[in-house]
């Protein structure tokens, strides 16, 4: 993990890779959660017994979970000391390269991209990618913005 003593720290690291989270189990429960927060029922998220037959063998989770994640394995990859708030800004070219299947174990890369001056503050564009074990290719690959104020 790397820690920045500021947003001028911040700023300079553009271009690097800023750490390795630790890994996270993506279960049923959590699928399941996440499908009733959302609405998202679909049977391959949802029913165990249906997905078995499918071409994944098992559940998996959504897309969306997946990138949903986001936010606890970043405070695993980076932090920003001295500032006073961050906010999510959105985020840029997110792909699903590969579904995650129940009881796989997810972490994520991340790679400050840029990083510019903002009323107040900096704008962070970090390219995080979420892999496993169990896959070859990244289970998703997303430009998180976040809004870093003094």
């Amino acid at each position: 993990m790397t820690t920045f003593a500021s947003l001028a720290e911040l700023t300079a690291a553009v271009g690097t890779e800023l750490g390795t989270s630790e890994w996270h189990t993506i279960d049923q429960r959590k699928i399941d959660l996440f499908a009733e927060a959302t609405g998202d029922h679909q049977w391959i998220h949802v029913d165990p017994e249906r997905a078995k037959e499918s071409q994944f063998g098992s559940t998996i989770a959504h897309g969306y979970l997946t990138q949903s994640m986001i936010p606890v394995l970043a405070k695993e990859c980076y932090g920003v000391e001295g500032v006073r708030m961050a906010l999510n800004y959105g985020s840029d070219k997110v792909r699903f390269p590969a579904p995650v299947p129940v009881g796989t174990a997810i972490r994520a890369t991340a790679e400050l991209l840029s990083a510019t001056e903002v009323p107040g503050g900096v704008q962070a564009v970090v390219r995080f990618t979420i892999t496993s074990e169990q896959s070859t290719k990244p289970h998703c690959v997303a430009e998180a913005i976040t809004r870093f104020y003094a």
